[in-house]
């Protein structure tokens, strides 16, 4: 990802930026319009792809993650017609992992999904993977495979449970129903709600703040956090005593202090 542009043009159902809304800020873009920006195996494929040289590219410290414009949608959806395709030997094949799910959950550094429209089915799983979700005002949200018979399968039972509860998850998963993104923001599957004119002022102020930060840090704050739900309390607290240890040893920290007791901002470079 040295050239943002260079590295657009070698995806056709992508659109890749750096920098130009945030410094070290790489907003990914799924650009397929006509299908509203629904998940099908090329755009996986590109995405993670992307997504690898994001985390490859030292310029990078954070991702925007977002739907492409003028589709109305972050992304609305699994492609139905492959699914329709598929027994349960292709679908075991296709859902081996890593997935583009666990590709998002398991990136180094911070992920925003940038929610500009509906994130259903496995968009809104797509978000969910996320580390924060800022969306817009209008914006839909929701689990809808049990209509078709199916059920969330891209982590829509499991995160969904820990962002919003039990009994959240139960009603949208066995229901299928779709909220808005108020509703969304009051159970906590948004973590903020804006009007179309604050949207990118926020999420890109938001992503800017975080792109300041030492890479090193960013990287252990987020596996420190995503351990709280995945490890008991004591295995926890363990996991962030010894990632916290781990930092003195890096020149971020020594340059993180110098510029604390000198008044200025730090230069953090990720070493």
């Amino acid at each position: 990802m040295t050239d943002s542009t260079e590295l657009a043009d070698e995806y056709e159902l992508l659109s890749v930026d750096v920098g130009s809304h945030a410094d070290r800020v790489a907003t990914v873009a799924i650009d397929r319009p006509d299908a509203r920006n629904a998940l099908s195996g090329q755009v996986r494929e590109e995405l993670m792809d992307a997504l690898a040289a994001a985390e490859a590219d030292d310029a990078v410290r954070v991702v925007v993650l977002t739907g492409g414009e003028g589709s109305g949608a972050f992304v609305a959806g699994a492609d139905v017609g492959e699914l329709r395709d598929r027994d349960m030997l292709d679908q075991r094949e296709a859902s081996a992992r890593p997935r583009v799910y666990e590709t998002v959950d398991e990136l180094p550094m911070p992920v925003i999904a940038r929610i500009n429209g509906h994130a259903l089915g496995g968009g809104c799983e797509l978000a969910q993977a996320c580390d924060v979700r800022i969306a817009v005002e209008g914006a839909k949200l929701g689990q809808p495979e049990i209509s078709l018979g199916i059920m969330p399968g891209g982590g829509g039972t499991q995160r969904l449970t820990r962002l919003v509860g039990e009994g959240q998850a139960m009603r949208l998963v066995l229901s299928g129903e779709i909220i808005d993104a108020d509703e969304a923001a009051r159970i906590g599957l948004v973590d903020e709600l804006c009007t179309e004119e604050g949207f990118d002022g926020r999420v890109y102020d938001l992503a800017g703040s975080m792109a300041e930060k030492s890479p090193l840090a960013l990287e252990r704050a987020k596996r420190a956090i995503r351990s709280a739900s995945r490890m008991g309390l004591d295995d926890g607290l363990a996991y962030e005593s010894e990632l916290f240890v781990q930092l003195f040893s890096t020149r971020d920290k020594e340059e993180g202090i110098d510029a604390f007791f000198e008044g200025r901002d730090p230069e953090f470079e990720g070493r």
